[in-house]
């Protein structure tokens, strides 16, 4: 039985209460992170429901070790239909339970990742070649991967070729807010290749899929400093430190993890120039390999969540409330009102 089957089994048996412990020893290599939300929905008009987006098991580099929450009311963990990620659900539906808050705590190994990983079923190939509509593959798009392409046919290198278009020619923005919209045919169409890492990265997972690539974006969040530069960690309070990856499948060799966005990033924020020998060192270094000071929540795009009655949304990254008539802000954490922190577990 794979690993989130048997997660999945424990939420139907146990769906108010919390994942079975699962900890123990962290294996060599390894960490080990806890992630606590702490959620308070501040007077909002009943009935509220809440989404919460949490880790999952990810191949061969994340392991989710324990998943608890304490909600006064009924929960229970839902699956997102394409991607099979956890999502924790909660809903008031009675203005008499009470106060709107909610504890979760998620603690997760990971270890770095680097090179190709093999196993992929059709399904998985199937729906990471899916245009969706934050990531059609056609028109624009289309044309665009076909012009970067050019004459390769080596995976690799079409691949390769897609990655150092996207550090070339991108730039992070630092007023957009959260980590962007990730429309990857509104920025070809506008020319506007500004913004954050669900922008930059799905960029590359539409141009990917659009020349024939297997390709994904995985949204997480940063859980402890980085080893590599400054600006790629961040540790403790980590309510803003959400950051989406992407990685894209090889024939004959397996996913492949890359990230142009955190490029972009170091240049803006470290003051690198693009052809200084610190961005080209990290430019070679994030086309194939993670440094797993992250947590990987999901795959999913453009979905509507199970209950929800205002989706879809683009992507699932941030806590997510309804209540009666309005969305509550999840770019606003201070409004909302939510914190996230981390902490390594020794």
């Amino acid at each position: 039985m794979r690993r989130r089957d048997f997660i999945k089994g424990i939420a139907a048996a146990v769906p108010a209460a919390a994942f079975a412990n699962r900890a123990a020893a962290v294996p060599t290599g390894w960490r080990e992170f806890e992630i606590t939300y702490r959620i308070v929905l501040r007077d909002p008009k009943p009935p509220t429901r809440l989404w919460v987006p949490v880790p999952q098991d990810a191949l061969d580099y994340q392991r989710v070790a324990d998943l608890t929450w304490h909600p006064p009311v009924e929960a229970r963990v839902i699956w997102e239909e394409a991607s099979r990620a956890p999502i924790v659900s909660i809903a008031w539906a009675d203005p008499a339970w009470g106060a709107r808050e909610a504890v979760i705590v998620a603690r997760v190994m990971t270890r770095d990742r680097s090179g190709f990983y093999r196993d992929a079923s059709h399904e998985e190939l199937a729906e990471a070649l899916r245009p969706t509509a934050s990531t059609p593959t056609d028109g624009i798009v289309l044309a665009k991967a076909r012009e970067i392409v050019g004459s390769r046919t080596a995976p690799l290198e079409k691949a390769r070729a897609i990655y150092d278009w996207i550090v070339d020619n991108t730039f992070r923005r630092a007023e957009t807010r959260g980590c962007g919209l990730g429309n990857v045919g509104f920025m070809l169409e506008t020319g506007d290749l500004g913004g954050k890492c669900a922008d930059i990265n799905s960029l590359f997972v539409g141009l990917a899929r659009a020349a024939g690539l297997p390709a994904r974006d995985f949204f997480g969040i940063r859980v402890a400093d980085s080893h590599v530069t400054k600006s790629l960690g961040k540790s403790g309070d980590i309510t803003k430190a959400q950051h989406c990856r992407a990685e894209v499948y090889i024939e004959d060799k397996g996913w492949f993890p890359v990230d142009p966005a955190d490029v972009r990033k170091v240049v803006l924020e470290e003051g690198g120039p693009i052809d200084s020998d610190k961005v080209r060192e990290l430019r070679e270094r994030l086309f194939g390999n993670w440094e797993m000071n992250w947590v990987g929540f999901n795959y999913a795009r453009d979905f509507t969540l199970p209950g929800q009655t205002q989706g879809p949304v683009g992507f699932l990254m941030y806590p997510y409330a309804e209540t009666a008539d309005a969305i509550v802000d999840p770019l606003d954490p201070a409004g909302f009102a939510y914190t996230i922190t981390s902490r390594e577990v020794a």
